[in-house]
């Protein structure tokens, strides 16, 4: 094993190495075009395309072919009506390298190691994209926020955070964040509906509520065990924002009254969870396979014979089961349900993220790339490259995008999108149309985002901490054992009677030893320079 990691570093040492020969001060021309592209020219109505955001079209003042490596299945991406779209309006023409998601990481690996990157790249981890930052190979992005209007705005004066949290310690930031992606609600908690009307249950509003549905459910069907869960020990994750100890880094959270991180696996919130779950155990109320369960068995509970009516997943899950069972059980009903836990709050989903880590190769398109994410980032590029053009490929019926052509799709979702048009392209998009069909919801979706926006159900969003090189490598040293035991702890503790506050209070002093304190006072300086970078 200590060999296998050894070659892995030294691999990635000579990766940076290639990286830093191939790429500082890269002067390599600019791609050939096919000689017959004309020069752009401004188009006749400056607003003909909507609003970029204040940049000038077209981009650039001579034709300009660019490079860009991204996730799609559709081989042909250079024909799609998306390559046209760009460069009819900003004059680059974007030469797509399209691998598949099987294949993707792969060839980023293969890419990488050559020290010939793309004009536009994604894919790597943020620490990845940090030291491939400092050794030049990808462009500091704060250094050109003069000429893009749309990032400035967005991830300067808007969210000033953004800098601080994804750049490096001397305030380089080189990935190009992505806004606007996610829904609001996307999972929680799943009842059956049908059920409850039978039983005269009405849903939950509190914790208590809950516990008594779960009590009513086992009365009428005494060989169920109510609630059913597949994420094994995420379970412990998935409810923690109803104890108020939930977040993006957990089992490490931040505290708003107090504000300093903690390490929920430690804090009375977390006990007072679990003796919430070793009561719904003892009771036969919480399948006591919660911390085994498959996919498939859980389906099956959850699905027929009456076996659990209550469960936490996905939202698209409630029409999914639907229509798997309509047929044998047409009353089937599965419907969102009210958050668990004292605060009543579920999760808060992110509005921007750097998970996709999209960055512009140093070389002498960079100028060329950078305004071309910039546009995409402006409303006119997000409506673009996630629901096409107006008029041409849609039309607008209220506040929905529809598509004529593609009537004779049962359901147009994004893959349709991708593969007709070349739209929603994985490594592409940096912003999204929320009219696009992403958030097209179904009745029983859209009740889910209703119920949780119109009463602002959702738990504060953890600040976006950033850590030096030392503190990520001594944060994975310790994580990984620290919060194992912490899953073989829970797990004792509500399927053993015998534990009890002696057993909590030894695991307390037990997590201390193994790092927890260590892991919090790392979040806890790198949230004093936040602090300081963004006053």
């Amino acid at each position: 094993m200590t060999k296998k990691w050894f070659r892995m570093a030294l691999v990635f040492t000579l990766i940076i190495s290639i990286l830093a020969a191939c790429s500082g001060g890269n002067k390599e021309a600019a791609p050939e075009t096919d000689g017959e592209t004309a020069p752009p020219t401004a188009p006749a109505d400056p607003d003909q395309y909507g609003d970029t955001g204040g940049l000038a079209l077209p981009l650039v003042d001579k034709p300009t072919t660019i490079n860009w490596m991204v996730v799609s299945e559709k081989t042909n991406l250079n024909d799609s009506l998306l390559a046209k779209e760009i460069e009819k309006r900003t004059g680059i023409k974007v030469n797509f390298q399209p691998y598949s998601s099987a294949t993707f990481q792969d060839k980023l690996k293969v890419t990488v190691a050559s020290g010939k990157l793309p004009d536009i790249i994604h894919g790597l981890t943020p620490p990845e994209l940090k030291k491939i930052g400092k050794q030049k190979a990808v462009v500091a992005i704060n250094e050109y926020v003069d000429m893009l209007p749309n990032f400035k705005r967005m991830y300067v004066d808007e969210n000033p955070w953004v800098i601080p949290s994804y750049g490096d310690e001397s305030g380089n930031i080189y990935t190009w964040p992505v806004a606007n992606i996610n829904r609001d609600v996307n999972h929680g908690f799943l009842y059956r509906k049908d059920i409850f009307d039978e039983l005269g249950i009405k849903e939950w509003t509190n914790t208590d509520e809950f516990y008594q549905a779960l009590k009513k459910l086992k009365e009428a069907y005494p060989d169920s065990y109510p609630y059913a869960s597949k994420t094994k020990e995420n379970i412990f994750r998935d409810w923690a924002f109803g104890w108020g100890i939930g977040g993006a880094n957990y089992p490490t959270y931040y505290d708003e009254t107090a504000k300093v991180w903690k390490y929920a696996t430690i804090q009375p919130e977390h006990k007072e969870m679990l003796d919430f779950m070793k009561k719904l155990y003892n009771e036969g109320l919480l399948d006591p396979e919660f911390m085994t369960d498959t996919d498939d068995s859980w389906t099956a509970k959850m699905t027929s014979g009456n076996k659990s009516f209550v469960t936490y997943d996905w939202i698209g899950r409630l029409d999914l089961f639907y229509n798997q069972v309509k047929d044998q059980n047409p009353n089937y009903d599965l419907r969102y349900g009210n958050p668990v836990g004292p605060t009543g709050n579920g999760k808060t989903i992110e509005s921007i993220t750097n998970g996709f880590s999209i960055a512009v190769a140093n070389n002498d398109n960079k100028e060329a790339s950078l305004k071309l994410l910039d546009y995409l980032t402006s409303p006119s590029g997000a409506t673009l490259v996630t629901m096409g053009v107006e008029g041409e490929t849609f039309k607008m019926e209220g506040d929905k995008a529809v598509y004529p052509e593609l009537t004779d799709v049962p359901l147009v979702d994004i893959s349709v999108l991708e593969d007709r048009y070349g739209l929603w392209l994985q490594g592409l998009y940096v912003n999204s149309d929320k009219h696009s069909v992403y958030f097209n919801y179904t009745e029983k979706e859209q009740e889910a985002q209703d119920k949780l926006l119109n009463g602002n159900k959702f738990e504060p969003l953890d600040p976006v901490v950033n850590f030096t090189d030392d503190e990520t490598a001594k944060i994975a040293e310790i994580q990984t054992s620290l919060k194992k035991l912490a899953d073989e702890f829970n797990a004792k503790y509500i399927l053993n009677k015998n534990y009890g506050d002696a057993q909590w209070q030894q695991w307390q002093a037990q997590a201390e030893k193994q790092g927890a304190k260590q892991i919090v006072d790392i979040f806890n300086a790198a949230q004093k320079r936040l602090d300081e970078a963004t006053k």
